[in-house]
């Protein structure tokens, strides 16, 4: 029962696909039990809103498809409403500090970003690529359709931006002269 938790845990926090491989190297336990875990954790999840996606050896958190008229209208209605205050203030924060990962823009943020960042994900105003320094998580971007958005050719046009890259550049440097 903890391994599923374990498992769980996961899958709902990456978003993604998460391959059995990974699975077993994270949660250092055999592939055979990792599969044996999943097959019990889908069989919890019958009749319910969410359940387990499997492709070739790659698991993630789906809806659903008893539901999908729902979910469906459900997106069909973010992308028809105008952004939120909370998609504004992380496309704003991955705009003028990114790139950045999930974890930097809830740090700065305070509060969990998943369904605002999938929005704009969605929206294509974002894209997400992986991270160069840790493969297990993804880093995220604006997107040329944020520039077209905007009205913008350059992050450089957005207001401040200048500033505001120069005095990130003034503290850095102040920080490493004060560590040497």
């Amino acid at each position: 029962m903890y391994l599923k938790s374990k498992i769980e845990s996961i899958l709902f926090v990456t978003g993604g696909p998460v391959s059995l491989a990974k699975l077993a190297k994270v949660l250092e336990e055999p592939e055979e039990k990792i599969a044996d875990a999943l097959s019990g954790l889908s069989a919890d999840y019958e009749n319910r809103g969410l359940n387990i996606l499997r492709k070739e050896d790659e698991f993630q958190f789906g809806t659903n498809p008893a539901n999908a008229e729902l979910i469906e209208k459900l997106v069909k209605s973010e992308f028809t409403e105008d952004l939120t205050k909370a998609a504004l203030e992380t496309l704003t924060i991955i705009a003028y500090k990114g790139p950045l990962t999930r974890s930097e823009i809830e740090f700065i943020r305070g509060v969990n970003t998943s369904f605002t960042v999938r929005n704009l994900l969605l929206r294509g105003l974002i894209e997400r690529i992986e991270n160069p320094k840790d493969a297990r998580s993804y880093i995220y971007k604006i997107s040329f359709d944020f520039l077209k958005y905007l009205g913008v050719t350059s992050v450089d046009e957005l207001p401040g931006y200048r500033e505001l890259q120069h005095k990130t550049e003034e503290v850095i440097q102040g920080n490493m002269n004060h560590a040497t």
